[in-house]
């Protein structure tokens, strides 16, 4: 019945889409219609695509909840309503819009996800169906209250689903948990809070699965709101990108912006790698000082008077002169691109100034004899004189946030200029040669050159385009005056025949001017993506302890509205300028005014890897609590000496599944990542790799879902972990 529904929906939107497709008139389109017609056209196309991906497991739940309402009762039970629970709400038309199935979002959807055992939330029995395609391949049920309510209690929710799922062979994506979501997880996802979120969750207890589920949750309930603005995830690469890019289409959102922190200046693209001295100092946040200093670099001095000929009259841009202009222009607070025009003006002021001292000087010594009329004419001649100029961009030049960075960071000199008051750790560290590529760590400094710099204000922006629309306005009526004005007047009584129209009847000044106004159909997520300045409504930030400070302040203006869920665990940082402690990272931008969250379970990995993973998590942090690890493989970790081959152990020795091979080298690449089998080769590698050796070793061992083999010989503070 309900795909009997769903089908009906998607055959009407189909059919409303080939409408709008014929709906238009080519030789006599209307603006406003076609505009109407590029934005249902792309709506219906959103919605096809959201009804598409709900048909995958529609229907994966149904309760049995205490209610009174006969109109809603189970059969049999009239103390009981029975509710449904999908991916998308269905309502029937036909009955009064009467919900046949309930957004897993909805707050009626709720207690499928809170009850327990334990804590049943009104909630006698819950079914969780699993289907293939529209086939119903499992049915587990479970009583929760009532009569037949077992005597043992637990307060793990959807337990069949939930061992399934953490049971089931990794595919390379990550897999929604919609069916699956527990009560910790639940109160995550739906918090009301309007401010900065923390999620602090140790390996395997789902932190980013419910980062996205809050996603689609807020979407839901702030739906017109975040439509319009936005909603951003960053994640710390692309392989995990990849990796959870499934997962809001399976939970009906696709107009979200995935990026990593490195994308997100557009049409900036690093593909360099640093040193770890060099991340760490480009991650600092005394990149601030350094970088206004090398833009200041940029605004110079002359070592002499420079000569400026004005009509055979010499005049002298002195060394004071433009020294007073910089003086100006940095003392109006504004982005040095911006400031120029302050620096051009007074700079212009003061030459006007002198050339009128000799041109108008009173050989009698009275005053002098040009007038204040005088020296503004003076003053717009000169800011149209090529020397003027000159004088302009030699020393006040306009700047390029990517060419600033790319001269600082291949200059000794200027590198020493900036950073005079630092070591030489530090400037050594910045350093690199010439031509060289970009680094990840970059995109900060150039996020932060932007500001610095001046970037186009979406604001001015839109009041010059709105001002060449209404341009364009004034000129289409002027051609209809026109129009008007040579209409035939030689019978006076023919101007008020009903069949002869006049220019004005046919088309209005807007509808004419709107023929040469472009229409932007792109999508929000497609419009953010490409705009550096662009606000969010939300902001999602996973593995977010690997966020440098630099990082941190590229973010936070992405979202004025301090609008964040953050997550993450401090006990896997491995970015040598990443986070510590939430407090110190967030206090520059909202103080101690955030909520924290932390999950408890650990419901990936298995107790015995997790045995081995507890103990490198005491070297990192002896007072952390590790999460609870609630499932058992039966398969302790396997020790091999060192010299083993990995390859042979993967293939040979290992089940059935997904299997990482993971060493010193690619270990930054699994973060965020789950696999069936890990074979980690040689530990005291990772260790010694970088000073945050132990984090790396820590999201090293838990990655697996199934088996750990270590090849190589443990560090010593390991020892006597796993078998030989």
């Amino acid at each position: 019945m309900l795909f009997g529904h769903l089908d009906a929906e998607v055959a009407g939107a189909q059919q409303r889409l080939e409408a709008v497709q014929r709906d238009v008139d080519p030789d006599n389109p209307d603006a406003d219609a076609l505009v109407r017609r590029e934005t249902e056209y792309h709506g219906l196309n959103a919605k096809l695509d959201a009804l598409n991906v709900a048909e995958t497991g529609l229907v994966f739940g149904r309760i049995d909840v205490e209610d009174p309402d006969p109109e809603t009762s189970v059969p049999g039970r009239p103390d009981l309503e029975r509710r449904y629970i999908g991916r998308m709400g269905i309502d029937d038309r036909q009955e009064d819009y009467r919900t046949l199935l309930l957004d897993w979002r909805a707050p009626m959807a709720r207690p499928f996800y809170l009850a327990t055992t334990a804590h049943p939330e009104g909630v006698e029995t819950r079914r969780n169906i699993r289907m293939r395609g529209r086939t119903v391949t499992a049915v587990d049920d479970e009583v929760l209250s009532g009569d037949y309510m077992d005597t043992a209690t637990s307060d793990v929710g959807s337990e069949a689903a939930l061992r399934r799922a953490m049971n089931a062979a990794r595919t390379g994506y990550m897999q929604s948990i919609v069916e699956t979501i527990q009560r910790e997880q639940d109160e995550i996802i739906r918090d009301p809070t309007r401010g900065v979120m923390v999620v602090q969750g140790g390996p395997g207890t789902g932190k980013t699965a419910v980062a996205l589920h809050r996603i689609a949750y807020l979407l839901y309930t702030w739906r017109e709101q975040l439509t319009r603005t936005g909603v951003l995830v960053v994640g710390p690469n692309a392989t995990f990108l990849e990796y959870i890019s499934r997962v809001l289409p399976e939970l009906g959102e696709t107009g979200v912006v995935l990026s990593t922190a490195a994308e997100l200046v557009p049409g900036f693209s690093p593909a360099g790698a640093d040193t770890v001295a060099a991340r760490e100092v480009k991650g600092s946040e005394e990149m601030v000082t350094i970088l206004k200093r090398a833009v200041q670099q940029h605004e110079t001095l002359p070592d002499a008077p420079v000569r400026v000929t004005v009509d055979s009259v010499e005049i002298f841009a002195t060394p004071a002169m433009v020294k007073a202009a910089r003086t100006r222009a940095r003392r109006s607070r504004k982005p040095h691109n911006q400031a120029r025009a302050v620096f051009a003006e007074e700079l212009t002021q003061l030459l006007a100034q002198a050339l009128a001292t000799r041109i108008g000087e009173d050989p009698l010594g009275g005053p002098n004899l040009l007038s204040a009329a005088d020296v503004d004419q003076l003053h717009d001649d000169l800011a149209e004189d090529p020397q003027v100029q000159k004088l302009i961009d030699d020393h006040f030049p306009e700047l390029d946030p990517v060419e600033v960075l790319q001269g600082f960071l291949g200059s000794r000199d200027a590198i020493a200029e900036a950073a005079k008051d630092y070591d030489d750790y530090t400037r050594d560290a910045l350093y690199r040669a010439p031509g060289s590529d970009f680094s990840d760590a970059d995109t900060a400094l150039v996020d932060e050159l932007a500001v610095l710099i001046g970037t186009v204000d979406p604001e001015e922006q839109r009041r010059r385009e709105e001002a060449q629309w209404r341009a364009q306005v004034a000129e289409a009526e002027d051609a209809l005056d026109i129009l008007a004005s040579s209409e035939s007047t030689d019978n006076d009584d023919d101007q008020f025949e009903a069949e002869i129209l006049s220019a004005a009847d046919v088309i209005d000044a807007e509808t004419l001017a709107s023929r040469q106004r472009a229409t932007d159909s792109r999508s929000t997520a497609q419009r953010a993506r490409a705009d550096h300045t662009w606000a969010y409504g939300h902001v999602i930030v996973d593995e977010a302890q690997e966020l440098s400070p630099m990082e941190w302040r590229m973010v936070f203006r992405r979202c004025p509205s301090r609008w964040m869920t953050l997550v993450g665990d401090t006990a896997q940082t491995s970015s040598p300028a990443g986070v510590d402690s939430w407090e110190d990272a967030l206090a520059p931008f909202v103080a101690h005014r955030f909520r924290l969250h932390e999950l408890t379970v650990n419901y990936r990995t298995p107790k015995e890897i997790m045995a081995l993973a507890d103990r490198v998590l005491a070297q990192i942090d002896p007072d952390a609590t590790p999460a609870t690890a609630i499932r058992s493989s039966g398969t302790p970790v396997c020790v091999l000496e060192a010299g083993a081959n990995a390859d042979a152990i993967v293939d040979k020795q290992l089940p059935d599944g997904l299997t990482a091979v993971i060493d010193a080298a690619n270990v930054g690449e699994m973060k965020g990542l789950e696999f069936d089998h890990v074979v980690l080769v040689e530990p005291q590698n990772l260790v010694e790799a970088s000073p945050q050796g132990w984090q790396d070793l820590y999201v090293a061992v838990t990655r697996a879902t199934q088996t750990l083999t270590v090849v190589g010989e443990m560090p010593a503070e390991l020892a006597g972990g796993g078998t030989a």
